[in-house]
């Protein structure tokens, strides 16, 4: 909606010299304009856009001059300078096509004069001879060739003049002479990069030059072998053959050179029939020199005689491509043949090509085959429509080359890849010109097997896409109707959602264009919408919110742009239901939820969407009743997050920027603002943040409208127009909502505000000083600053003491917008308090506190009297800079600040090179290097004016950074840093230190590392144990600090202050290398920084990142090392610029040389080393040729899988550790792709190393490429389809891993094929199968690939024979990919037939147990298919059946394993399941149910368990067991056999295990399983989800009441025992509690007792069907309190939300009922479950307690009749609409006197202080932030309850009695008012820093104690209604709701 700034067009003026300007003088006449002084003018401006306006005014002026003027020297002098300043200006300067445009329109007479300028001033440019001044020459020349008619005369009179092969000499001499440059300059990037596109430029120019000459040109003399345009092309030919052939040159320099040989040999080859022969014969190599032209064999031999690369070959095939004529069969049949070459050609390479940059080339210029194709098919021989035929073979590889390349990761490549797939289809269309292309078979089979792909797979969509644009929509859904609704299904994917939108518009618009051209009228409306708009709503009200939020995104905008109208369907329909679910009679879609949008949800998407795209208007929708304001307001304060953004969406955006805001709209958002900032969720917040900023762009731009209306017209038009809108009155509008809105964000920000809060505050505050800002020439309705006091800019400055930082940096970049206004507002005494604070805080033990530190310090920076306030009593000498009026504020005091910092830090580094210890516990030097970074990182570093004390300061940081890093490195690079903890409980530990404190060499002058510390329990000392060792007094050494405070010092603040320092010396040096100028030279003196210094920080980084054990010391060396290598790679020296490649070199080659007194660590996996590796690599050039990556990865793939067994293990290990940090590197992108079968490889065989750490680093570098090839796995599920590739696509982009696995695979089955039972286990087992696991089969695959898949089947099916049983199942999961659906029952029965038999002689379980697990996951994903609707699935599924029967031995007791017999059970039961759901059962089926309960009736289950459960197997198979019968007993009751009258039926009719037999087994995972069953069977009946043919099912849940009674008593299993009684809860209790006494020997009394007793929440739900029934109150009462114990805050969540689902049961029974049941006091207790429940910091407790408030407003709403009263509503107003009521029922029960003093107390809160000022002397931990707010919010609770108290009191009357008891609370109250002073007193200066948390709790208790006096004050006054006026002043909300 809101329109983007145009940006400002620079454009470079050009300029005169003294000769020029004065021959313009000479003609200029000062009484009259004319050209001279127009031109005299124009060059005396100095902005180029003015000089394009005075151009402009050239034509109109010459237009003027009579035609004798052209002979006028004046004129003639004009336009020679003209002509110069033409050729004078750049190419891309808009003012060079300016002048051309204007030359253009000169008349005859004049354009003749202007053509001998030209050609003048083009002999000039002719006779340049500077290199790089070549550049300039060739624009022009190219400039005058393109569409300019004055350029193009020049060239015809130059041509005669000077002959076309001066032009051509001069162009052949400036390639050869570019091209002798560039290999002079070898190495200089940016040279060479130049020369390049020099080189590219010279070469395209050529190909103009020599297709315009032949045009102008005779063929004899341009065909003559001794002219000198023969010998210039000669020249050109064979230069262009030579840049061909140039590997070292650019891509795009090669490519166009294979342009220009084709276009060259194309101008001077004849005749020019047998050219395509030549090119044909040049592709495949087949070159004979007979024949061939001698001139052509001499310039071009290399071709004929070499044999040619790849990329040559790819060269030369698209430069046939694009210079050739395909058209009008020009070329015959040798051009037919030329075509058909090129496209084996194409092919041939595209399993070669595997680099980037070359498969975008090659997929480009295949779909220019695919239009050359086209072309050529217009008019061609009936031999070519045969050979390009659908069904054709060249036409099946280039669909196999689409089905290879559709998921390609490149975005270019599978673009192209969708074209050639659309070429193809109309190839083949035009190949069968004439015929039924609905009959067609490719046609046919192309659609099926396409839809029958996967949806995952990404290339199905464009592919289908395609084919519906071809064929129909009509068509496509003939095939299967639910296409539509399967897509939509996809959507909740986002990877996926794009490609399905995409596919849907396409469908549905060549739907309605199919309809519209079918029928007259629109009867086909109410179809369409069916197909295309019924699913959509369906969705969005009962989809998830990913699947709803993607509909949204990319759906429905498309398809209310193909039919605006059908919105007023979607209204309709949804309006309806969304007005049932408010007036609770009836609905069509659900009414909505925390996790699904209803029909109210799917109402505000469709209108956001439609407003936001123009397709309505608010205000008719509403002002016409078809959406309510109620509606909208509804929809505000909606559960579902995303409904409340679609809501505020509909009000904040529109298409029309400058729409006026209306006063319902304003209304609205304030009502949204105050329930909705405190939202956790980040993306919610950012949502509401922006809609609401596009709100107050469009109250700004409308502003600016009114105003120029309200000063265009007069008063009596304004008189006129007031019926329409006042101006005025909407600015006054405007201006009061801002404002009420800045207050509303103001309040928000109290003390104890959470992070969502204050987030969302500061961000949409920011947004408002941001677009209301003062810019010239405008009135601003509203202005931030405005509305700031004193106050509120201190509220401002305690938003740095949060604990996220987030919020830290909203409320600097708000008061750095405010500054001048903030300063203004505060006195000096606070500015030096705060400043103090910053001081402090930057030498803060805690890590968090110099953040806040450096954002402090970077705010006063901006104070013009910071020096003369705060820093004269910090410094002791006085470095006042010098009054320097260029010098900003900023810099100076940055400059000054800066200093103090370094001189304090430089101080602390020398106290700590004596102590260590003492730093770490007293000043911590990390905090004063971190302020020094962030006040450097605001400063505009290349724009600084104090450049000699700058200097000076940048050398000092210099070397205190090295001072530093010297005092903390020893610890950071200790070999266990993280383990360096010098106190230990014991003597024989502390001994073991001394090692490592003595390796690290420290600089401490006390005993911390000359002798281990001995920690002591209890803090005593234990002589015994110390023997040599001088004993601690103390857990921690202690350390007087500065103000001689006892500081406990750990090891771990030791270690923080070591690798913190180190991370800030890291990213100060990496800010200074910023400073280095780009053109720094060896002795530079211009920049802050020099050559010699950048030098030294190189080695420091090396140094620390190749030595650091620790990882934050390495990571953050690693982010400042970063910084330099960029900085170096944009440096113009060549030694500087060369100095990343030399460190790389070094790195490597001390890797390789194995070197025992190398330092580099060696595990840590490398620590540093692959960090220093990736920042080098990372910082070479983005478009070069990777040159270094290719050198670092040959060299790690040489040491990663040394050939030779005998090499160093260490540089292995580095190298596969370096090599997985660089696969990981997302900003290598695809340059590493190359490399990935290579790093297989290697993993694999690293595997197989005898050294644990070559398999441990192997093993992490096959993650990394696993992650690398398939994706980043988003889901936990294992075995998920979208992380996977075919088999096809893996092969062709890893061709090498083909014979790499197979011969692996083959090696490991081998291995485990032994005849003997010995146990071989193959190391590399594990991968192969993983990595094989990735892969899954295709339709498309087809069976002519050279890399089938077939080859890997037997090896699989052998790996399955292996003893690990992980590998096992993972063969199983491994063969399913490589077995095509229509060959599973033939592999599956193959499969079962080499099952042994009982009798065999050999019987192999593991063998045995392999093969199954390959048949049960062979069967899954069989029957999971989309084959199951085929006649043949349903006879090979008979086969299986049939087969299965022979060798049901394995499940019986004669199979001795229970493992093997566990895994034929499951196979027979996942056929159990899958044919129970067949409509008509056979006789074959019958008997298969016979045998099935055959195995039960012999099972372990029958006749008894025998074997103790440590047997293996057992529990696996009594699982699976059960579950075979508890599918055999579905099956059977589902299918109603028990009213037949088959002898078959009668036999099953009598299971010979029922449900209660099985709920009594010993073993508990078998009754978890038949309780789990029974819990599915009760919620399907409940929630009516069974169908009538199922409801047999029922018969299996009869008489179980007495069976579960009994089992809750007697259960021990605790997942049974919850399990039973999530089953009683679901049952209905009516029916159970009359058989408690008959069954378990309890009344219902003695039962709801016992569930108390065993304090299940789940179960107290009995209460409600219990209290017919004489309850004991000592029962209510502990129900009662079970249930507030239940619902503290340090309740589990599962606890709390059963608390929460028992409050919403008895709400209308106890809550809000008109009775008293359980007494006010326990009815009250309940309540503030409620209340507590509400402000819970968990979302989902939370959204649950507000369903307890859902459910009173739906009472409330039935009882009260048509109020209107929200329902589906968030927390934050479920907690105010709970105050709300419950003041309403004190005052139905008649207790409102008992109430508002229980009530007072919840608002006074519990009595903290004392406990917090007894606890205040506790340790206080390093990381401990306090009480971190994520959500709850007390003051917000306290505002609400106070809100709906005043409107309580406003009508009551208290008695004297009454009186008494608020006098004892007011007492109360008083005293914590002075405890409360007190303590804020005793707080140091500027709490809200030094004592956050203190400071945080004193203030949100003292707001407490205001309201409650105040409250208490009006209590007490006799006349209440006099004291209105004070209650809305205490609270001006107190009137809302």
């Amino acid at each position: 909606m809101v329109l983007k700034k145009k940006k400002e067009i620079q454009v470079d003026a050009f300029f005169l010299d003294g000769q020029q300007l004065e021959k313009l003088q000479t003609f200029t006449k000062s009484e009259e304009q004319n050209l001279a002084s127009l031109l005299l003018h124009c060059a005396q401006l100095s902005n180029g856009i003015q000089q394009i306006q005075c151009i402009k005014q050239i034509m109109p002026l010459v237009k003027k001059m009579d035609q004798n003027s052209a002979c006028d020297p004046m004129v003639k002098a004009c336009l020679d300078i003209l002509g110069e300043i033409y050729f004078s200006l750049g190419m891309k300067n808009p003012l060079k096509k300016v002048l051309a445009s204007s030359l253009n329109g000169l008349s005859e007479q004049f354009m003749t004069e202007a053509v001998q300028s030209f050609v003048c001033c083009l002999r000039e440019e002719l006779k340049t001879t500077d290199i790089y001044l070549y550049r300039k020459v060739l624009d022009n020349l190219a400039s005058c060739m393109e569409d300019f008619s004055l350029g193009m005369m020049t060239w015809s009179v130059l041509s005669l003049v000077l002959t076309c092969s001066v032009f051509l000499q001069f162009l052949q001499k400036s390639l050869l002479d570019i091209q002798e440059e560039n290999r002079k300059n070898s190495g200089n990037c940016i040279v060479q990069t130049q020369l390049m596109h020099d080189l590219l430029v010279a070469i395209k120019v050529s190909m103009m030059l020599v297709q315009k000459l032949q045009e102008n040109i005779q063929g004899n003399l341009w065909k003559n072998p001794d002219s000198l345009i023969w010998q210039s092309m000669c020249s050109l030919l064979k230069s262009s053959t030579n840049f061909l052939m140039d590997e070292t040159l650019l891509q795009t320099v090669q490519t166009t050179s294979g342009l220009a040989f084709i276009l060259f040999t194309k101008a001077m080859y004849g005749p020019p029939e047998e050219l395509p022969s030549l090119v044909s014969d040049l592709l495949l190599g087949s070159m004979k020199h007979t024949g061939i032209p001698a001139w052509f064999v001499s310039n071009c031999g290399i071709l004929c005689t070499e044999e040619l690369s790849d990329s040559v070959l790819l060269f030369l095939c698209h430069g046939a491509l694009a210079m050739l004529e395909w058209k009008k069969g020009s070329m015959g049949e040798n051009g037919e043949k030329l075509l058909l070459d090129i496209a084996s050609v194409l092919l041939s390479l595209s399993s070669e090509l595997k680099e980037s940059s070359m498969a975008t080339s090659l997929s480009r210029i295949l779909a220019i085959w695919t239009n050359s194709a086209l072309d050529a098919l217009v008019s061609c021989s009936p031999n070519l429509k045969i050979s390009l035929n659908g069904n054709s073979d060249i036409i099946g590889k280039l669909l196999g080359y689409v089905y290879t390349h559709w998921e390609h990761p490149l975005d270019a490549v599978r673009h192209q890849t969708k074209l050639i797939f659309k070429n193809l289809l109309q190839i083949h269309r035009t190949t069968i010109t004439g015929s039924d292309e609905k009959s067609d078979l490719f046609f046919a089979g192309l659609t099926k097997s396409l839809l029958s792909l996967e949806w995952h797979v990404k290339g199905k969509y464009a592919s289908l896409g395609c084919l519906v644009e071809c064929l129909g929509t009509e068509n496509i859904l003939q095939l299967d109707r639910t296409i539509p609704v399967q897509i939509l299904d996809v959507m909740n994917d986002q990877s996926l959602a794009p490609y399905a939108s995409d596919l849907l518009e396409t469908m549905f618009v060549n739907h309605k264009v199919h309809f519209t051209s079918s029928f007259q009228e629109r009867t086909w409306i109410d179809q369409w919408h069916d197909t295309w708009v019924s699913p959509l709503l369906l969705i969005l009200c009962e989809g998830n919110h990913d699947q709803t939020t993607y509909v949204i995104d990319y759906y429905l905008p498309k398809l209310l742009k193909c039919s605006p109208d059908s919105l007023s369907y979607m209204i309709k329909i949804l309006q309806a239901s969304a007005d049932a679910n408010l007036d609770y009679n009836y609905c069509f879609f659900t009414i909505g939820s925390r996790s699904t949008r209803g029909a109210l949800g799917a109402l505000m998407a469709c209108l956001r969407t439609a407003r936001a795209h123009g397709h309505l208007e608010l205000s008719n929708i509403m002002s016409s009743g078809l959406v309510s304001s109620e509606c909208v307001k509804q929809g505000l304060v909606h559960q579902h997050n995303q409904v409340c953004i679609d809501a505020l969406g509909l009000l904040c955006e529109t298409h029309r920027s400058t729409e006026i805001v209306s006063m319902e709209e304003m209304q609205l958002i304030q009502f949204s603002i105050t329930y909705n900032l405190n939202s956790q969720s980040p993306s919610v917040r950012q949502q509401m943040c922006s809609l609401l900023r596009k709100l107050f762009c469009r109250i700004q731009e409308s502003s600016q409208v009114l105003y120029k209306l309200e000063q265009n017209k007069t008063k009596q038009e304004l008189l006129e127009d007031s019926t329409k809108w006042d101006p005025v009155g909407i600015l006054q509008q405007y201006k009061v909502f801002m404002s009420s809105v800045c207050d509303r964000l103001f309040e928000a920000l109290f003390p104890g505000s959470s992070h969502a809060t204050r987030f969302s505050t500061l961000t949409i505050l920011g947004s408002i000083a941001e677009i209301f800002s003062v810019q010239k020439g405008q009135t601003q309705v509203f202005q931030l600053t405005q509305e700031i006091n004193s106050t509120r800019v201190q509220t401002l400055i305690q938003c740095f003491a949060s604990t996220f930082e987030e919020v830290k940096v909203l409320a600097f970049e708000l008061l750095i917008k405010l500054r001048d206004v903030a300063f203004n507002l505060q006195d000096s005494e606070n500015l030096e308090l705060l400043f103090q604070a910053a001081m402090d805080l930057s030498t803060s033990t805690k890590p968090y506190d110099c953040v806040t530190a450096s954002y402090l310090l970077n705010f006063l920076v901006h104070h013009e009297e910071l020096q003369r306030i705060c820093l004269g009593k910090w410094v002791e000498h006085n470095f006042q800079i010098d009054e320097d009026q260029s010098t900003s504020t900023v810099e100076k005091n940055t400059l000054a600040v800066i200093k103090l910092l370094l001189a304090n830090v430089e101080e602390e580094i020398f106290q700590a090179k004596k102590s260590l210890l003492q730093a770490a516990a007293s000043f911590p030097m990390y905090g004063r290097v971190h302020c020094i970074t962030g006040a450097l990182q605001q400063l505009p570093l290349n724009n600084l004016t104090l450049i000699t004390e700058w200097k000076q300061m940048v050398a000092r940081l210099i070397l205190m950074s090295y001072k530093l890093s010297g005092v903390v490195s020893p610890v950071v690079q200790s070999s266990s840093p993280e383990g360096l903890i010098p106190m230990e409980s014991d003597s024989e530990t502390a001994d073991r230190l001394q090692m490592i404190l003595h390796e690290i060499q420290p600089k401490d002058t006390n005993d911390y590392f000359i002798q281990a510390k001995i920690l002591k329990e209890y803090c005593k000392v234990e002589p015994e144990k110390l023997v040599d060792h001088k004993p601690t007094e103390n857990i921690c050494t202690e350390i007087r600090g500065k103000e001689r405070q006892t500081c406990d010092v750990t090891a771990q603040m030791v270690l923080v202050c070591c690798w913190r320092s180190m991370k800030e010396i890291s990213l100060l040096l990496g800010t200074l290398c910023k400073l280095l100028p780009s053109q720094a030279a060896s002795e530079s003196s211009d920049g802050l920084i020099t050559v010699e210094q950048v030098n030294n920080i190189g080695d420091y980084f090396k140094h620390h990142l190749l030595q650091s054990r620790h990882r934050g010391a390495f990571e953050l060396a690693y982010a400042g090392f970063v910084q330099l290598t960029e900085t170096l790679s944009r440096c113009n020296s060549e030694s500087l610029r060369r100095m990343p490649e030399q460190w790389l070199c070094h790195v490597l080659g001390e890797i390789k040389s194995c070197d025992p007194s190398s330092k580099l660590c060696t595990t840590r996996r490398s620590a540093g080393i692959p960090f220093y590796i990736q920042a080098l690599l990372a910082s070479e050039p983005k478009k070069g040729k990777a040159d270094l990556l290719k050198m670092t990865m040959k060299e790690l793939i040489s040491l990663a899988a040394p050939l030779n067994e005998s090499s160093s293990i260490i540089p292995q290990v580095h190298a596969l550790n370096i090599l997985r940090a660089l696969f990981r590197d997302t900003r290598l992108g695809e340059n590493i792709m190359p490399y990935v079968a290579d790093g297989v490889q290697a993993a694999i065989l690293g595997f197989m190393s005898p050294v644990w750490a070559v398999r441990n680093s192997s093993t992490l570098l096959f993650s990394a490429l696993i992650t690398r090839i398939f994706g980043v796995k988003r889901g936990k599920d294992e075995n998920s389809k979208k992380n996977r590739m075919t088999g096809r696509e893996f092969f062709s982009r890893f061709p090498s891993l083909y014979p790499f696995l197979l011969k692996e695979l083959e090696i490991v089955a081998n291995a485990l094929d032994s005849e003997t039972e010995e146990l071989k286990l193959h190391p590399s087992l594990f991968l192969l199968l993983l990595i094989l696991g990735k892969l899954y089969p295709s339709p498309m695959d087809g069976t002519y690939s050279a890399l089938s898949m077939a080859p890997f089947v037997p090896f699989i099916i052998r790996c399955g024979h292996s003893p690990v049983y992980r590998s096992r199942d993972m063969s199983g999961r491994a063969l399913v990919p490589f077995v095509m659906v229509n060959e599973v029952p033939q592999t599956v029965l193959s499969l079962l037939k080499g099952l042994p038999d009982c009798t065999s002689p050999c019987i192999r379980q593991n063998a045995i147990h392999g093969t199954l697990l390959q048949v049960f996951h062979l069967l899954q994903s069989y029957l999971e298919s989309k084959q199951h609707i085929n006649s043949d699935f349903q006879e090979g599924l008979s086969d299986i059946v049939t087969c299965v029967g022979t060798k049901l031995w394995l499940a019986k007791r004669p199979n001795p394993c229970l493992v093997t017999r566990a895994a034929y059970i499951d196979v027979l039961v996942m056929l159990s399941t899958r044919l129970g759901k067949f409509q008509r059962p056979g006789t074959q089926l019958f008997g298969f149910w016979e045998e099935m309960n055959t195995i039960i009736s012999g099972s372990e289950l029958m006749t008894g368990i025998l074997y103790s459960s440590a047997v293996p197997g057992l529990t696996q198979y009594l699982q699976s067991i059960t579950k075979l019968v508890i599918s055999v007993l579905s099956v059977t009751a589902g299918l109603g056999i028990q009213s037949s009258s088959s002898p078959f039926a009668e036999k099953i009719a009598k299971p010979s295990l029922s449900v209660v037999s099985l709920l009594h087994c010993e073993f508990h995972e078998v009754r978890l399983l038949v309780l789990e069953a029974v819990l599915l069977w009760l919620k399907q009946i409940n929630s009516k989800q069974i169908t009538e043919k199922e409801r047999g099912v029922l018969c299996l849940l009869a008489d179980l009441e007495d069976t579960l009674l009994t089992i809750a008593l007697k259960e021990k299993n605790l997942q049974c025992f919850c399990k039973v009684l999530e089953i009683l809860y679901n049952m209905d209790l009516r029916s159970v509690l009359p058989k408690t006494e008959c069954s378990i020997k309890m009344d219902p009394n003695e039962l709801l007792s016992w569930s108390l007793n065993v304090v299940d929440i789940s179960n107290s739900i009995l209460l409600m069907y219990v209290l017919c029934f004489q309850i004991s109150e000592e029962v209510l009462k502990k129900w009662v309190q079970l249930i507030v114990c239940s619902c503290g805050d340090e309740q589990q969540t599962e606890m709390l939300l059963s608390a929460a689902e028992v409050l919403k049961s008895i709400t209308s029974f106890f809550l809000i009922n008109e009775k008293l049941i359980l007494g006010l006091s326990d009815t009250l207790a309940m309540w503030k479950c409620v209340v507590l429940l509400l402000q819970n910091e968990d979302l989902v407790v939370r959204d649950a307690a507000a369903e307890v408030i859902q459910m009173a407003q739906s009472q409330r709403k039935n009882s009260k009749g048509t109020e209107f009263a929200f329902r589906i509503v968030n927390a934050p107003m479920a907690l105010d609409l709970a105050f709300g009521i419950l003041c309403e029922l004190l005052q139905l029960w008649g207790e409102i006197r008992a109430g508002i003093p229980i009530l007072l107390e919840w608002l006074l809160g519990d009595n903290e202080l004392k406990r917090d000022v007894e606890t205040s002397e506790e340790d206080d931990y390093l990381f401990d932030k306090g009480e971190v707010n994520f959500w709850a919010e007390k003051l917000t609770n306290v505002k609400q309850l106070s809100k709906h108290l005043l409107q309580l009191i406003s009508m009551t009357h208290l008695t004297s009695a009454d009186q008494v008891e608020l006098h004892q609370l007011s007492r109360t109250v008083l005293e914590q008012a002075q405890l409360v002073a007190h303590l804020l007193k005793m707080l140091p200066p500027t709490p809200e820093f030094s004592k956050t948390v203190e400071f945080t709790r004193l203030a949100i208790q003292n707001e407490r104690i205001s309201i409650c006096l105040k409250i208490l004050h009006l209590l007490k006054s006799d006349d209440i209604s006099k004291q209105l006026n004070l209650i809305f002043s205490i609270h001006p909300g107190a009137g809302h709701l």
